[in-house]
């Protein structure tokens, strides 16, 4: 059974390090691939892509072309994709 990200004390990417791979990443945010098969916090389901941002405000040229989920820490908005 695969492991759902725990947000109970915030996102901290190295938690989970051994299953996501870094894309990119730029100052406040970066973009990960879910190698390992993560549970997605909100709905539970393994996703595909994550974008972790640590600003206020986030736009997307490109939105999502697949169904996705937001979750929010204190410091931290996700944006999951599946």
């Amino acid at each position: 059974m695969a492991e759902r990200l725990d947000l109970s004390d915030g996102f901290d990417v190295h938690d989970y390090r051994a299953g996501l791979k870094l894309h990119t990443q730029d100052g406040a945010s970066m973009y990960l691939e879910n190698r390992k098969g993560y549970e997605c916090p909100a709905c539970g389901r393994p996703f595909e892509r994550l974008f972790v941002s640590e600003d206020d405000r986030v736009t997307f040229g490109n939105p999502p072309d697949a169904p996705f989920c937001l979750a929010r820490t204190a410091e931290r908005l996700l944006l999951l994709t599946h």
